[in-house]
């Protein structure tokens, strides 16, 4: 059995400029743990894959293509491959999301 956690989990170097640590990597599925700060939010970006967030902790807003909505801990979010998206967190505390990217990208995310 493999294990890890958050704080033992390496960094992963990202446009966005927000902590985001890798937690599982194979060829069928990637894991990243996202720590989005008050104030901080993602540039708008592409994948290439279906990225399924899900919400640990905060509040944030979720843009894809032409939508926005204000989620909250214990909420998924769905977003199709090839869509724009991006995350903001304008509250004042903290936004933890967990992001799984499936299947594994082949091609690079694509910032607008």
């Amino acid at each position: 059995m493999k294990t890890i956690t958050y704080s033992d989990a390496e960094a992963r170097e990202n446009p966005h400029g927000v902590d985001a640590r890798g937690l599982y990597d194979s060829k069928h599925a990637m894991v990243t743990h996202m720590y989005i700060k008050p104030g901080e939010q993602l540039k708008k970006h592409i994948t290439p894959v279906d990225v399924i967030f899900y919400v640990l902790e905060g509040t944030g807003i979720i843009e894809i293509g032409d939508e926005k909505k204000e989620v909250s801990k214990d909420t998924l979010i769905d977003s199709p491959a090839k869509i724009p998206h991006c995350w903001y967190n304008e509250s004042d505390r903290v936004l933890r999301v967990l992001v799984i990217k499936v299947p594994k990208p082949e091609g690079k995310t694509k910032i607008l």
